[in-house]
């Protein structure tokens, strides 16, 4: 398969994203999840190449990319075995300060981010208790003065330890305040090197994967009424304006995941004999790959499609939420069948094959899961009674 082959016009961006990640191969990642750290050089370098400003205008010091742009970056960093974790949520945490927050911070915090001199990685929203129910947040922001004292607890905020700002949504008026559940929330930009030790606590959480996870405690922060983004009460509506572009770029992922393992199991099974005969040469083997390819690219071309309406500013949650789930769904299928091509030796860390395995799992579930995109789908595109 030539990687080449690619419905899209950015070649060259492609290109050079692969030779980028042929500077930090399999042993590279396989160290860093054996000792569960962080990406630091690998992050560096793509900030370095302009590839983590991708998507900030170039008015701010980015290059001013469309999304498929940047879907395509985190899919070839996955293509090429690596992961994009610790990318990804920069490019879409930073379109909230870009569409709804003023000059005067789009100026203080845009240029800094595009040359790397800040990260803006960390993105609190989940909480223990409500989990996806973004609604039913229980942490909150209450206006002293000239600036929000903040108290509660985020779970789930990757990587926290590794950047310098993070976004944060809370509750500023209480839930039988409000008209609508939407409503009362904000979204503020929480300075992590100024607040740690001051009314904040980050406790690292050990989990399958190495994406530096962790949990956040808010004790009395004060975090400056500067650091609002747009207007106070209405931060649940910037955070769903975020989501589209999340799905696509994690869906941008889970197609270099699957291209990755199908690539690997056609590989593998043309060098592995077994019975004096290439395991490939056997139907048992080569139609789970074939069906895994055929998935992969049909999946692909959903995304394309999401990311197209993306850039040209129109509707596009159904086809956001269907590049996710099938991308997802082509990354698992490809995940099983490489496995199951490789048998034994799929579980060896020297192959990569159970790590990439255990890293694409996690998009069944996050950044939502399989389950609330079906019932969306049910509800808000074919009209079924509400579900939940």
């Amino acid at each position: 398969m030539d990687p080449l082959d690619r419905d899209d016009d950015i070649p060259e961006i492609r290109e050079g994203v692969r030779a980028l990640c042929a500077r930090f191969p399999g042993p590279y990642w396989r160290e860093l999840d054996r000792e569960r750290r962080y990406p630091e050089d690998f992050v560096r370098a793509l900030t370095e190449a302009g590839y983590l400003a991708c998507l900030i205008p170039e008015d701010y010091g980015g290059s001013g990319l469309p999304i498929a742009a940047a879907a395509a970056i985190l899919e070839e960093i996955h293509g090429s075995g690596g992961n994009g974790a610790a990318c990804h949520a920069q490019m879409y945490i930073m379109g909230t300060i870009l569409r709804h927050g003023s000059e005067a911070q789009k100026r203080r915090w845009l240029p800094d981010i595009a040359a790397g001199r800040l990260r803006l990685q960390a993105f609190g929203v989940t909480e223990p208790t409500s989990g996806t129910d973004t609604l039913g947040l229980a942490t909150t922001a209450v206006r002293s003065g000239g600036s929000y004292k903040v108290n509660g607890q985020k779970v789930w905020t990757s990587r926290a330890e590794h950047s310098d700002l993070m976004l944060l949504l809370a509750r500023t008026t209480p839930k039988d305040k409000v008209k609508k559940k939407s409503e009362g929330l904000s979204v503020f930009v929480v300075d992590l090197r100024a607040a740690l030790g001051k009314g904040l606590t980050i406790r690292p959480i050990r989990a399958m994967l190495n994406h530096a996870t962790t949990e956040v405690f808010f004790d009395d922060l004060e975090v400056p009424a500067e650091n609002l983004i747009g207007e106070e009460g209405r931060g649940f509506r910037y955070i769903l304006d975020g989501m589209n572009a999340e799905r696509i770029l994690i869906a941008g992922e889970c197609i270099g995941d699957a291209r990755w393992f199908v690539e690997k199991a056609r590989t593998y099974a043309s060098e592995r004999v077994v019975f004096g005969r290439p395991i490939g040469q056997n139907q048992g083997v080569q139609f789970p790959i074939a069906r895994a390819y055929a998935q992969s690219e049909a999946a692909a071309l959903m995304v394309r499609r999401a990311a197209a309406l993306f850039d040209g500013g129109r509707p596009c949650g159904k086809e956001a939420n269907m590049a996710k789930l099938l991308a997802a769904e082509a990354s698992w299928a490809a995940a099983e069948a490489c496995l199951q091509t490789h048998g034994g030796y799929g579980f060896a860390e020297e192959y990569d094959v159970e790590r990439k395995f255990r890293e694409t799992r996690l998009y069944q579930v996050a950044p939502i899961s399989t389950n609330l995109i079906l019932a969306y789908l049910a509800e808000h595109v074919l009209g079924l009674p509400r579900s939940y």
